[in-house]
């Protein structure tokens, strides 16, 4: 089972030019998985929090391209919070931890590699579910 060591920083590539920097990311090269969906999150209202949720399978690495977010993390023992607010570094979530987005500044945009396509079977969204699942592995 996973927990908070296995949630970490991953610095991307990063090509410095005097006419703009560029950074790029590959599957099972950059990230430690083969992308199957993106989705991005923008447009969050002041003092809301996205997420609140874990993944049975899904593996996730979350990137903020623009502006700046916490990202809590919990395990079902601790809790971590990781700021982001660099789009040349990204946050790699295992799957098995519980998530929630908060503190989004104005205008932030966060893109979401995922490592399954959508499927809600995969969602705990119950705290005490999660908490039930953990402690069944």
């Amino acid at each position: 089972m996973n927990s908070l060591d296995d949630v970490h920083i991953i610095d991307l590539p990063k090509k410095i030019d005097p006419r703009g920097n560029l950074s790029f990311l590959e599957s099972n090269s950059s990230i430690p998985f083969e992308m199957e969906r993106v989705y991005w999150i923008y447009d969050v209202p002041g003092g809301e929090t996205r997420g609140g949720h874990a993944f049975r399978q899904q593996k996730e690495f979350i990137i903020v391209l623009s502006g700046s977010l916490d990202i809590v993390v919990f395990d079902g023992e601790k809790e971590k919070k990781i700021s982001l607010n660099r789009s040349y570094y990204g946050l790699y979530i295992p799957n098995g931890i519980w998530r929630r987005m908060e503190n989004f500044s104005t205008n932030t945009l966060v893109v979401c590699l995922a490592s399954t396509i959508f499927d809600e079977k995969d969602y705990i969204r119950d705290a005490d579910e999660f908490i039930k699942y953990r402690n069944a592995r």
